[in-house]
């Protein structure tokens, strides 16, 4: 007797499931569209659609807070991936080139820790540990917040820095190896090139994670250090203006061209 072949289950071909898929899609991104397309209404209204302008662009721009907000959030964002992509690729390094031991799977999640914990739990855990510090010194500068987001940002470098590593060829190094290159040479001229596109993929998720962070930031800044999402944040309490709708796009813009350069950096080779 013949045996039927089974075929295989997919979900795509279920009723419905474009349908489905379709309208979440829909609705996840419909509100995105609405704030960008409000971003070029001529008048004040976030609701009322009075003629194409760029007129909102063009206040966020010339608005001195907003500046002061935005190049304080590209200061910390950048310090604070340069600094997580260190510690990140020290770590992925650390944990991918050595054998087996016991331990090794609790590193592993000790360095994704901040991905696990609720952000709200890693701020208010920040704010004690940071206002001890503040008490004992008196310092009350900026490196708090560059500090607080490279502890946040650590595992999102680390994750492609980790995948870069553990799918890399092992051949390079073992032959740099084998013509007496000391290790230092050797992770100089053979491992870091090669890690180059997960190091860069890294900065710039962490830098993505950083710039667009408000929880930690709300808890840990101190009087006079806005960020552009914490200055966004508050002028949402007092008056809804197109202005925060053009500001967002800008921010859309921005890390829509950072993860899709992310994307094709993290990409398979064929």
């Amino acid at each position: 007797m013949a045996i039927r072949a089974r075929r295989s289950f997919s979900i795509k071909t279920q009723p419905g499931f474009t349908t489905i898929a379709m309208a979440c899609f829909f609705l996840l991104y419909l509100p995105i569209a609405t704030l960008v397309v409000y971003a070029f209404n001529s008048g004040e209204s976030v609701a009322v659609w009075q003629g194409f302008s760029l007129r909102w662009f063009q206040s966020a721009w010339q608005n001195s807070l907003v500046q002061e907000a935005a190049w304080r959030s590209f200061l910390v964002a950048g310090f604070a991936a340069a600094l997580a992509t260190i510690c990140a690729t020290m770590a992925a390094i650390a944990t991918t080139r050595t054998v087996n031991y016991p331990g090794l799977t609790f590193k592993y999640a000790f360095i994704n820790q901040p991905l696990m914990v609720p952000e709200i739990v890693t701020a208010v855990a920040l704010l004690i540990f940071f206002s001890r510090i503040k008490v004992w010194t008196g310092y009350t500068g900026i490196g708090y917040l560059v500090l607080a987001h490279t502890a946040f940002c650590i595992p999102f470098a680390y994750l492609p820095i980790r995948a870069r590593l553990e799918n890399m060829d092992l051949t390079l190094e073992r032959a740099a190896a084998d013509l007496y290159a000391p290790p230092w040479q050797a992770f100089r001229r053979v491992t870091l090139p090669l890690l180059t596109p997960g190091i860069i993929a890294g900065f710039m998720l962490a830098f993505v994670i950083s710039l667009d962070d408000v929880v930690i930031t709300e808890f840990v800044k101190s009087p006079g250090q806005e960020t552009l999402p914490t200055y966004m944040l508050g002028q949402l309490r007092r008056v809804v203006t197109p202005e925060i709708n053009a500001i967002s796009a800008a921010f859309l813009a921005l890390s829509l061209l950072l993860v899709t350069a992310f994307f094709f950096l993290n990409r398979k080779k064929s």
